[in-house]
């Protein structure tokens, strides 16, 4: 599903974000990300749906070189990807349905296939019945439900979370974290950035470490250790 070889990101302002990435992540893993605040955790994401472009290296997500492709052809590998932020970044003045069918409104999908699967998603995440709310009628778990079930609008193979228990208290980060587990249970891969030490100990995953730009550490399910 992912691979990275030697992978080098540097930004204009000199800093360098990943300096030699190796990393080869299978189709339908859930992987955790972890590491400090400035590790690079956000960067190594950000290569992988082509917001931001490697320096040098490789790049391959679903048998696309990222490197060698062209921007026209970035939309297309998106909707391959399905992203889940920490803030939702839900359209406040749409409701819950709106939101969710602006994902396929996007691709162009049939407003009788925007209804079904927009009602399916939200059966999914348990908010079928509150299509109608807007963002602020929802509590935080509901509208990261909301931003779950936009996410998987489209079927994608892989959907990144970007520490997507963040701004939740922790009986709502669990109810998150099973509605993930059950979308990865369907064959989706996973890759979940967080610094929740508890939700890596507890629900026990493979585990990717970044520190100074590096991966120190890779540990496969069941391997001893799940320190954040």
């Amino acid at each position: 599903m992912i691979e990275m070889q030697q992978v080098k990101k540097t930004y204009p302002n000199g800093v360098t974000a990943l300096n030699g990435i190796d990393i080869n992540i299978d189709p339908g893993e859930f992987v955790y990300l972890v590491g400090q605040s400035g590790a690079g955790k956000s960067t190594f994401i950000k290569l992988i749906f082509r917001e931001e472009m490697a320096s040098s290296g490789q790049i391959r997500v679903n048998n696309k070189d990222l490197l060698e492709m062209k921007w026209r052809d970035v939309p297309l590998l998106r909707r391959e990807i399905g992203v889940v932020y920490q803030d939702f970044k839900l359209l406040p003045k749409m409701t819950v349905y709106e939101n969710v069918a602006f994902a396929l409104e996007v691709v162009e999908e049939s407003p009788r296939q925007i209804r079904k699967r927009v009602m399916e998603v939200l059966d999914q995440v348990g908010l079928k019945n509150k299509a109608r709310f807007i963002p602020d009628e929802l509590s935080g778990g509901e509208q990261q439900r909301v931003a779950i079930a936009r996410a998987m609008a489209n079927y994608p193979k892989l959907l990144i979370a970007d520490e997507p228990t963040g701004n939740l208290d922790p009986d709502t980060s669990w109810e998150i974290m099973k509605i993930l587990e059950e979308i990865n249970g369907t064959g989706t891969t996973i890759i979940m950035a967080t610094h929740s030490k508890e939700i890596v100990n507890t629900i026990k995953r493979r585990v990717i470490a970044i520190e100074g730009g590096l991966i120190v550490r890779d540990q496969h399910r069941g391997e001893y250790g799940y320190e954040v």
